[in-house]
């Protein structure tokens, strides 16, 4: 599975924590992580995954393949700025969001919008009218945000 990791480029050590453990959790299982191949949350992510021998695509927003953090395998020079997101979400089969900011709200929106399945670990929380956004599945850790995200089922 090629499963989105998505956050914020600046992050709180809480957060790069978090994203770390997504990552070599997803590596344990064989998915390859698609990511905005940036700091922050995203080299978190690679970060943790490279730990575990894992793969890992970053989709740049920027015309130059060598901005990308040291734990990209795989750099795709799009120089379509925060267009890119777009893509990111369409090359995965399902998104963990990690903290994050308006970047990640749109790849949240993106996401739901494709009909992929959206796992939030400490992210953002939509409502409508007061209403909880119940698509949006809340993970209270790292090892049940990729069951999550890894499961068939919402």
């Amino acid at each position: 599975m090629y499963i989105g990791v998505i956050g914020g480029q600046f992050c709180s050590d809480e957060e790069g924590r978090l994203a770390y453990e997504v990552g070599t959790e997803l590596a344990r299982r064989g998915a390859v992580i698609v990511c905005g191949g940036l700091g922050g949350v995203m080299e978190a992510a690679c970060k943790g995954a490279k730990a575990e021998g894992g793969v890992t695509i970053g989709i740049l927003p920027g015309p130059f393949c060598g901005d990308a953090n040291p734990y990209v395998d795989y750099p795709i020079a799009t120089d379509m700025g925060q267009a890119r997101n777009a893509i990111i979400v369409r090359t995965s089969d399902a998104v963990i969001a990690v903290g994050g900011e308006y970047g990640t709200l749109t790849e949240i929106a993106m996401a739901l919008k494709m009909g992929k399945k959206v796992v939030a670990l400490s992210s953002w929380e939509i409502s409508r009218a007061g209403q909880p956004d119940d698509k949006i599945i809340r993970a209270q850790n790292p090892q049940e945000a990729v069951e999550l995200v890894m499961s068939s089922g919402r």
